[in-house]
């Protein structure tokens, strides 16, 4: 429950439930229990959801630390974290790309060589290996090597909203989700990861 608000940063119950895989009511136990034990917070209103507060981000930590530690799959982590962040400029690259293009055009874009939607599909073929080794090393990340697939599948069907669109489980979406997931995992913070860029 920690985790799926660690990396969402805010959402309500629906969210922590798709983010999570957890059952509805088990969330809302969950939710509870957690809020009065003053790990995370309720704000409602216009938008409502759940944030962590400062003592759930610290506990956080603290159990995503610990599971690193029981798995023995520290090295195995970071060596995907290094392989992934060698990928990430080339696919935000080709997401700018597409926005800038207005985010319309033909699946295949035949004749159009190095197209965002062809480096999409390049950099997808090479994340996969990274995502199953992930699966491999901690089995919470077995979700996102099929969510990946299933966004540049649609995508290639020629529903182009799922390159980039945020309230889709875009590939964008859930590329930033992971790399969200890695840093959480390893405890590294954004603005400190090793070309000092903020992604």
């Amino acid at each position: 429950m920690l985790h799926a608000l660690r990396l969402k940063g805010f959402g309500d119950n629906d969210v922590v439930v798709r983010t999570s895989g957890l059952e509805p009511n088990v969330v809302d136990h969950a939710l509870a229990k957690l809020q009065a034990d003053e790990l995370v917070r309720r704000r409602d209103g216009r938008v409502s959801g759940w944030s962590l507060t400062p003592g759930g981000r610290e506990e956080h930590r603290r159990l995503a630390g610990d599971e690193l530690a029981a798995s023995g799959a520290e090295a195995a982590v970071r060596d995907c974290y290094g392989r992934f962040l060698g990928l990430n400029h080339e696919l935000l690259s080709a997401c700018t790309d597409w926005q800038l293009e207005g985010g319309e055009g033909p699946p295949v874009e035949a004749g159009r060589r190095n197209s965002p939607i062809e480096r999409l599909m390049i950099v997808h073929e090479a994340v996969l290996p990274i995502a199953d080794d992930l699966a491999a090393s901690l089995p919470r990340f077995a979700r996102y090597g099929p969510r990946l697939t299933n966004a540049v599948d649609r995508v290639r069907a020629g529903e182009v909203d799922w390159f980039t669109k945020p309230v889709l489980d875009s590939y964008h979406s859930v590329w930033f989700e992971l790399h969200e997931d890695l840093l959480a995992t390893l405890g590294i913070e954004r603005g400190e990861e090793p070309d000092g860029e903020v992604r």
